[in-house]
C-alpha cells in the first residue's frame, strides 16, 4: 500500500512540473518545476525526496522527462535562461539520471532534429556526457545487475548505440562533428569506461557483492565485430596484461568476459587481442583456457588464425602457438594442429595451387610448432614428421618457384635437425636471404612477454590530474601578475587617471539577450510558437537572407514557412512587419517555385481569409514572377571595378596615377571622335526561369473565380481584389512572351475578362484593358490570328468604344 501511495504521489508531482513546463510563462515557475524534477534525481540540498520516490522516478518517469526537455527545446523560457541556469537545470538534468536512458533520449534527439540550434545544443550535452565519464557509469550499473532488468529490444538498441556512436554522429553532423566523436578519440575511450567498470567490479567483488559482465562483454564484441578492435584493444589489452599478473581477482574477471563475450562476436574479438597482447603468456592470463570450453574459440584459435587465414605477422604465430603450449591441458591442441599443419605443407596440390604467401605462413606455423614440441611428444610424432619431410621437400623441390624450393630446402633441415641432433641431417646449398634467415629462426624460441607498462590507478590519476589543473592555473596567473604589478608601479608616476576624459556613451544602445537564428529550421519555429517579440523580431529580419542562402533546407519547409508567414499577425509592432514578411514569402517562392506557388494559388480561393490577405498573395506572386523572369546577375556594381578600388583605397598622399595613363586621358581629351564603337560588352545569354514554371503562376487564378463564397464574392462585391487579380493575370502574361504557353495562357486570359470587360468599377476596366494589351503583346502574331480570329473584330469594337 505505502508503494502504491509513493508511485501515486511521484506520478501526480511530475504531471503537475510538465503542465508547467509546458503552459508557463513565469520563469519562477519554470525554475521551481526544473528543480523539483533534479530534486527526484538526487534528493536535493535538504532531501526533500525519499530514495523509493527516486527510484520510482527514475524507473518509470526519467525517459519522459528528457523527452518533454527535448521536444520543449525551442521554448522561451529556456532561452532566457543564463549559461549557468541552463547547465544547473537543464544540463544536469540529462547527466546526473540513469546514464543508459539519457544516451538513447540524446542519441534520439540527435537523430531526429534538422540542423539548428536545437541539435548544436544536444550535441553539446553529448559531449559533456562522454567527458563526464557517463559511459563508465553505464556500465557499471549493468555490472550490479545480476539478472538483466530490461527486455532484449532496448538492450540491443542501447548497445548498437554506444558502439556505432561516432557512426551516428557522423551522418547527422557531417563536417561539423566534434573531435570527441571522432572514432580515433571515441574508442580509446570507451576502452577506458571499460576499464574503470573492470576495475569497480573487482572491487565489489572483494567486497563480497556479486557483478554480472554481460552487457560489458557484448559491448566488446559489438564494438570489434564493427571493426574497431584495434582502437578498443589496444588500450584494455596492455591494462589488463599488468593487471592479471598477480592478481588472480582480475583473471577471474577476465575470463569471465571472455566466456560471456557472444559466439557471433568471438572471432573479431579473439582476432584482435591476439594482435594487441604481448606475448603468449599475458594472452593466457587474460583468456585462460577457453580454446576448452568454447567451441568458436577453439575453431578461431586451433584453425582459422594458422590454417585458413595468412595476414597475421610472425608474432602472432608465435603468440598463438605459445599460448597453446602453455598449459598441458592446452598441449593437445598444439599437437592436432602440428598434425593439420604437416598435412597442409606436403599436399602436392597446395604447393601448386595456393598463395606463395600462404605456403610461407604454413611454413612458419610448421616450424614454430615443432619447435614447442616436448622430446616425448617428439619421439610419438616422429613417423609423422618424417612422412611429411619427405613428401613435403619432394612437392616443394620439383616446384619451377625459386623461393617455393628454398622454403622446401629450409623446412627440411630444420625438420631433419630437430628429429635427429646428433646424427646425419639434411644439408641444402642455397642463397641465404631474408626470408630463409627468418624460417630459420623460428626454430629458436621466445620464452618471455615483452616489457608491458605498469599499472595505472585510473581514479586516482585523474583525481589527481583534476586536483593539479587549478593550481597550474593559479601558478601561471601568479606568474603573470607578477611582472604586471611591477610594470604598474613603474608606471603610476608617469599617467594620472586625472587627465583621462570620459568616453561618450550617450548614444550607446541596450544589447539583447537574444540572438537571430543561425538555422532555417529554428527561425520556423520561433516565427510558428514563441512569444518573446524581441526573438520573433530578430527572426523576421533574417529569414529572407537564411532562405536564399541556405535552398536546399528551405526546400524542405517552404510551404510549412509560407503558411505561417503568410497567417502571421504583426502583435509587436515590428518596424516594417509588411515588407519583411512580403520578402521572406517571395524568397520562398523563387527557391522552391511549384510547391510554393500551388499552396498560394489554393489559399487564394479558400474560406476565411481577409482581402488583405489575398492580396497578399496577389503582390507576393508578382513579385516572384518579376524576380524569375530577371536575368542572374552578379549584384556587384560594374562600375567599381579594380581601378576604382584602388582609387577609392588611396590617401592624399599618395600618387599612384602612371604618366602613361596621365598622357593616355590628356588625349583622349582633345581628341574628336565622329562615332563611337560599343563600349560594353554584349549581355551575356541566361536562361528564363519564368518561362518553364509560368503555368503554375497563372491557370490555377483562374480555376475557381465564378464560385461565390461566404466571405469572397470576386464577381460580386469585392471589386478590389478582382481588379488586382486581372492586373496580376495581365503581368503573368506579359512576363510569359516568348514562353511556350504563352498562346494557351493568352487565350485563357481573354476568355477570362471578356465577361467583365464592362465592370462597373473603374479599376477593374482599367485591369481588362492592361490584360488585352499584354495578350497582344505577348502572343505570337500567328496564334493571334488562327487562335483568336473571332475575338479579334470584336475586341477591335470594343477599344473603339471605350
Amino acid at each position: 500500500m505505502e508503494q502504491v501511495s509513493t508511485n501515486a504521489e511521484v506520478r501526480l508531482t511530475v504531471s503537475q512540473c510538465f503542465r508547467t513546463l509546458t503552459t508557463s510563462t513565469d520563469s519562477t515557475d519554470i525554475i521551481s518545476a526544473l528543480k523539483t524534477l533534479l530534486s527526484h534525481l538526487d534528493g536535493g540540498p535538504e532531501g526533500t525526496t525519499t530514495a523509493a520516490q527516486q527510484a520510482e522516478f527514475r524507473r518509470a518517469h526519467y525517459t519522459r522527462t528528457l523527452q518533454l526537455l527535448v521536444s520543449n527545446l525551442q521554448a522561451d523560457w529556456l532561452h532566457s535562461f543564463t549559461a549557468a541556469q541552463r547547465s544547473e537545470l537543464w544540463d544536469s538534468l540529462f547527466l546526473r539520471g540513469p546514464p543508459d536512458q539519457a544516451l538513447l533520449v540524446l542519441m534520439d534527439g540527435i537523430g531526429e532534429l534538422r540542423p539548428s540550434t536545437n541539435l548544436d545544443h544536444l550535441v553539446s550535452i553529448t559531449e559533456k556526457f562522454l567527458q563526464n565519464h557517463c559511459l563508465a557509469e553505464l556500465l557499471w550499473s549493468y555490472c550490479l545487475q545480476a539478472t538483466p532488468s530490461d527486455s532484449p529490444q532496448l538492450r540491443e538498441t542501447l548497445l548498437g548505440r554506444i558502439s556505432a556512436l561516432p557512426d551516428l554522429t557522423a551522418n547527422k553532423l557531417h563536417l561539423n562533428n566534434r573531435p570527441v566523436f571522432l572514432p580515433q578519440q571515441y574508442y580509446p575511450l570507451l576502452a577506458t569506461e571499460m576499464l574503470t567498470a573492470l576495475e569497480r567490479t573487482c572491487q565489489a567483488l572483494r567486497d563480497g557483492t556479486d557483478c554480472s559482465l554481460t552487457f560489458v562483454a557484448q559491448t566488446l564484441g559489438k564494438v570489434c565485430i564493427q571493426g574497431h578492435s584495434g582502437l578498443v584493444l589496444a588500450v584494455v589489452a596492455p591494462q589488463l596484461s599488468v593487471c592479471t599478473r598477480s592478481d588472480m581477482v582480475w583473471q577471474r574477471v577476465c575470463w569471465k568476459l571472455m566466456e560471456n563475450v557472444p559466439q557471433r562476436w568471438m572471432e573479431s574479438v579473439l582476432t584482435g587481442l591476439v594482435q594487441a597482447v604481448s606475448g603468449p603468456d599475458a594472452l593466457g592470463r587474460i583468456i585462460g583456457n577457453l580454446v576448452l570450453t568454447n567451441k568458436k574459440a577453439q575453431f578461431v584459435i586451433t584453425h582459422k588464425l594458422l590454417l585458413l587465414q595468412y595476414k597475421y605477422e610472425t608474432r602472432v604465430l608465435r603468440i598463438v602457438l605459445g599460448y597453446l603450449a602453455a598449459d598441458k591441458d592446452r598441449r593437445p591442441f598444439l599437437v592436432q594442429v602440428l598434425r593439420s599443419i604437416c598435412q597442409a605443407w606436403a599436399n602436392p596440390s597446395a604447393v601448386k595451387h595456393t598463395p606463395l604467401e600462404q605456403q610461407l605462413y604454413v611454413s612458419k606455423t610448421l616450424l614454430l610448432s615443432v619447435s614447442l614440441l616436448k622430446d616425448s611428444e617428439l619421439q610419438e610424432l616422429r613417423s609423422e614428421l618424417l612422412h611429411c619431410m619427405l613428401g613435403g621437400m619432394q612437392s616443394h623441390l620439383d616446384s619451377s618457384v625459386v623461393r617455393i624450393r628454398h622454403m622446401g630446402m629450409v623446412v627440411g633441415e630444420c625438420l631433419s635437425s630437430r628429429m635427429d641432433g646428433s646424427g646425419t641431417q639434411l644439408k641444402f646449398e642455397y642463397d641465404q636471404d631474408e626470408e630463409t634467415r627468418e624460417l630459420l629462426s623460428l626454430m629458436t624460441p621466445i620464452t618471455c612477454d615483452e616489457a608491458e607498462p605498469e599499472p595505472v590507478n585510473r581514479a586516482n590519476s585523474l583525481q589527481e590530474t583534476n586536483e593539479t589543473m587549478p593550481s597550474t592555473e593559479n601558478t601561471s596567473s601568479q606568474n603573470k601578475s607578477a611582472p604586471q604589478s611591477s610594470k604598474t608601479d613603474a608606471d603610476s608616476d608617469l599617467d594620472s587617471d586625472d587627465e583621462l576624459t570620459p568616453y561618450d556613451m550617450s548614444g550607446d544602445q541596450e544589447m539583447s539577450q537574444a540572438s537571430p537564428p543561425r538555422y532555417l529550421r529554428d527561425c520556423l519555429e520561433i516565427l510558428r510558437s514563441s512569444e518573446d517579440g524581441v526573438r520573433v523580431e530578430l527572426s523576421l529580419r533574417v529569414a529572407e537572407s537564411l532562405v536564399r542562402r541556405n535552398a536546399f533546407a528551405a526546400r524542405e519547409i517552404s510551404v510549412q514557412m509560407s503558411k505561417v508567414l503568410l497567417h502571421m499577425e504583426d502583435k509587436y509592432n515590428i518596424i516594417g512587419f509588411l515588407g519583411l514578411r512580403q520578402a521572406t514569402m517571395v524568397a520562398l517562392t523563387v527557391t522552391d517555385c511549384i510547391p510554393v506557388t500551388q499552396y498560394l494559388t489554393t489559399e487564394f480561393y479558400s474560406l476565411n481569409y481577409s482581402l488583405r490577405q489575398r492580396l497578399d498573395i496577389l503582390e507576393v506572386l508578382t513579385i516572384a514572377a518579376q524576380e524569375l523572369s530577371k536575368p542572374i546577375t552578379d549584384k556587384r556594381d560594374p562600375s567599381i571595378g579594380p581601378a576604382a578600388t584602388s582609387e577609392l583605397n588611396t590617401y592624399p598622399g599618395d600618387n599612384p596615377v602612371h604618366w602613361q595613363q596621365v598622357v593616355e586621358k590628356r588625349i583622349q581629351s582633345k581628341t574628336k571622335h565622329f562615332s563611337k564603337g560599343a563600349t560594353k560588352p554584349p549581355a551575356k545569354a541566361t536562361p528564363n526561369r519564368y518561362a518553364p514554371v509560368a503555368g503554375h503562376f497563372f491557370f490555377p487564378l483562374l480555376r475557381n473565380y465564378d464560385k461565390p463564397q461566404v466571405t469572397f464574392d470576386l464577381l460580386g462585391s469585392d471589386h478590389l481584389v478582382l481588379g488586382r487579380l486581372i492586373h496580376t493575370l495581365g503581368l503573368f502574361m506579359h512576363l510569359a512572351v516568348n514562353a511556350p504557353i504563352a498562346a494557351q495562357m493568352g487565350c485563357a486570359l481573354l476568355d477570362f475578362v471578356w465577361a467583365v470587360r464592362y465592370h462597373v468599377d473603374q479599376m477593374v476596366r482599367r485591369g481588362v484593358l492592361f490584360a488585352v494589351c499584354s495578350v497582344f503583346l505577348s502572343m505570337p502574331s500567328q496564334n493571334l490570328l488562327v487562335d483568336l480570329s473571332d475575338q479579334l473584330f470584336e475586341t477591335r469594337a470594343w477599344l473603339a468604344g471605350e
